[in-house]
């Protein structure tokens, strides 16, 4: 399971989406998660997922390796469709004793799960097309014209990379230590939800253990190298937007119109969306 997880990983192909300001697929991503919590109907979702669809095939990352990502997720999603759908007041559509599916709580259990997973891949996309020096440079240009922050954007930025960095990590080593713990004849499967809670702790502590180690040690190597934070920092290559940008942020302000316009629109959808 482990080795599903595609977020902090980065998938060279050298597409166009690839090639992009690291600015551009930053402000990007964060327009388009803010405005998945905006669409409220079928259409704004179909335009979220036709623009995202758009983007993963522009970037010419396998859609198999995308949907590997998703594995992790199922049991968040599945949680999250079923919580909705009986817990949600409304038109009763079916009822079992205490048990009640309604109108309004199958049209939000759709939504609510297909928005975690929009928002799950559109993350990805972002790291599997940006390398970390180029996520850290952008963060850090982002950063730096908001008052208040930009005194600290190096550093917030710095910090972020690293996190998103070593998330492959840090799951590697989890996956690692649970097979050595199965070696040594541990148990995590059988047993009520206490005694599964208590069988994790052999994978929590040297996990912990040695992201503490590996701090220490990316600590001491950043200060052996004469690191000092942003000032007085120069770059290689220093950010520019080309003309593929603008094409972006074109499209970006259209995808917003259009998502933003279909919340005022009523359309005559099939049940039970109407």
């Amino acid at each position: 399971m482990f080795k599903d997880i595609t977020l902090g990983q980065y998938y060279p192909t050298g597409s166009v989406i690839h090639r992009l300001d690291p600015r551009t697929k930053i402000n990007f991503t964060f327009a388009y998660i803010i405005l998945l919590f905006v669409v409220n109907n079928p259409v704004g979702y179909l335009i979220a997922i036709g623009i995202l669809a758009l983007v993963i095939a522009l970037s010419k990352i396998p859609f198999v390796y995308v949907a590997r990502g998703l594995k992790p997720l199922i049991f968040i999603v599945v949680l999250t469709f079923v919580l909705n759908m009986f817990m949600t007041p409304g038109q009763v559509l079916w009822q079992w004793k205490f048990l009640h599916i309604s109108r309004q709580g199958l049209k939000l259990s759709i939504f609510m799960s297909l928005r975690l997973v929009l928002l799950v891949t559109g993350t990805s996309i972002m790291t599997l097309a940006t390398s970390p020096m180029d996520l850290t440079d952008g963060m850090e240009a982002d950063m730096s014209v908001i008052p208040g922050i930009k005194r600290f954007a190096h550093d917030l930025a710095m910090m972020m990379s690293i996190a998103l960095r070593f998330i492959p990590t840090l799951m590697e080593e989890t996956d690692k230590i649970i097979k050595a713990q199965k070696a040594r004849g541990a148990d995590f499967e059988t047993g009520n939800l206490i005694e599964r809670a208590k069988a994790l702790i052999p994978i929590l502590v040297p996990l912990f253990v040695s992201a503490f180690r590996r701090a220490d040690e990316l600590a001491t190597a950043m200060e052996a190298r004469c690191y000092r934070g942003g000032a007085g920092r120069t770059r290689m290559y220093v950010l520019s937007y080309q003309k593929a940008d603008t094409i972006a942020y074109v499209v970006l302000a259209a995808t917003a119109a259009a998502m933003i316009l279909s919340r005022f629109i009523s359309y005559p959808w099939p049940f039970p969306f109407n």
